[in-house]
């Protein structure tokens, strides 16, 4: 074999390389030794993006290899993090990739050195028309299978997402290294490919004897864009995709102090009144409803803090549609405003749940639900398809099996 073969062989990858009648030996190339490479969305999706990723030890020259559809090529040095919890000491990089064309293809790799990963697809946004992918709380009691499971058969037959969502409680129990690995490992082989809006629990709050702190793991593993609020920075967001622009907010004001609400009611202002895009949606963990639960007559059907401190505040903005969790039950309200039923108010959807923590039987309904998810609950995930005129919400059994569905339309 001539040195011009043996490269050849080592461009196209791992794997056998055949000649007529022979099979030479198979090159494997130099893989970097990294880990959970991941986009997280960005303000703008069809003109940027964040990759992060892990590592077993310091790289000598990480780096974003960007190519694009004509073949030209270019760099993005990533920057280098460490934070420790539980006893772990955790090493990432991240690249913040901009002035991407939205109406152009592009392929990624991670470099360090001559050790490079495989080429992915980075998806743009370019249209107003787009799918997005709602995850309920992935939060898993033991082992994080039912997560990988619904994760795996929702990426699997809604292979077009522009990003995925997951609406809080990812893990149990935020302090916790192993579940944060078990987390990622689930879904490791997607989040290449497909951007990722994380949305922070309570449970990311918890220590692993369940006091509350800061949630460092999810403050360090997630880079969304910023909010202009250092002390609040990485725990509310927001972001533009297609014809929609989306607000994440932190509802955990309870275990991390009140000072948030004013703060994220003003930003929130501040931020819908910047945007032109035709929708407007909410995502926040905590749900806007109290419900009565069962062997506590003491406790009465009505709205929680997080529907009394900001149900005013969407109705207000013109938010079309708000996505909660925490509850870990399926609930579709229909439109809201002045807290009834009002086809002028946002749609307000209770997203279930895509792990294996259920409360089965605790809940009783609320005069306020249109539909409720067979029970005893099982998991779901949720498909959002939006266009400049309709916005379509859909709920899935892991089976494919279809529960609910919800169109809105834009004169």
């Amino acid at each position: 074999m001539n040195r011009r073969t043996f490269l050849k062989m080592a461009a196209v990858g791992v794997g056998s390389f055949f000649t007529a009648g022979c099979m030479y030996e198979e090159i494997t190339l130099n893989r970097p030794n990294i880990k959970f490479l991941r986009q997280i969305v960005t303000a703008d999706l069809s003109t940027s993006r964040c990759l992060m990723f892990n590592a077993a030890a310091s790289l000598i020259s990480p780096a974003v290899q960007i190519r694009a559809a004509d073949g030209t090529t270019k760099f993005i040095p990533a920057q280098e993090t460490t934070f420790t919890d539980d006893g772990a000491r955790t090493l990432q990089y991240t690249a913040q990739i901009n002035g991407l064309n939205a109406d152009e293809a592009y392929e990624f790799q991670i470099t360090d050195g001559d050790a490079t990963t495989d080429w992915h697809v980075l998806k743009g946004a370019a249209s107003d028309k787009f799918t997005a992918i709602i995850f309920p709380d992935s939060q898993c009691g033991t082992d994080y299978e039912t997560w990988g499971n619904v994760a795996r058969a929702a990426f699997e037959r809604t292979p077009d997402a522009k990003f995925f969502v997951n609406v809080g409680d990812l893990v149990d129990n935020g302090e916790d290294h192993a579940q944060w690995e078990d987390w990622f490992r689930r879904v490791e082989n997607f989040l290449p490919t497909i951007p990722f809006a994380p949305v922070m629990g309570n449970h990311e709050t918890y220590t692993r004897d369940w006091k509350v702190r800061q949630p460092l793991a999810y403050l360090n593993y997630f880079a969304p864009p910023d909010n202009g609020h250092e002390d609040f920075a990485r725990r509310f967001y927001s972001f533009d995709c297609g014809a929609a622009h989306f607000a994440v907010l932190d509802s955990q004001w309870q275990e991390l102090g009140a000072d948030i609400i004013s703060v994220q009611r003003d930003w929130l202002r501040q931020d819908f009144a910047a945007t032109d895009k035709p929708w407007k949606i909410v995502f926040i963990h905590k749900d806007v409803l109290q419900y009565r639960i069962n062997g506590r007559p003491e406790r009465l059907e009505g709205f929680s803090d997080v529907g009394e401190q900001f149900m005013p505040v969407f109705e207000s903005l013109g938010a079309d549609v708000v996505f909660t969790g925490h509850l870990h039950t399926y609930r579709n309200r229909g439109r809201l405003k002045n807290f009834q039923p009002d086809e002028e108010g946002p749609l307000y959807v209770l997203t279930g749940l895509s792990g294996n923590v259920r409360y089965e039987g605790l809940w009783i309904d609320h005069a306020l639900d249109k539909f409720v998810a067979p029970q005893p609950e099982t998991d779901n995930y949720l498909t959002l398809e939006v266009d400049a005129k309709t916005l379509t919400v859909r709920c899935f059994l892991p089976s494919g099996e279809q529960l609910d569905e919800t169109t809105l339309h834009k004169s």
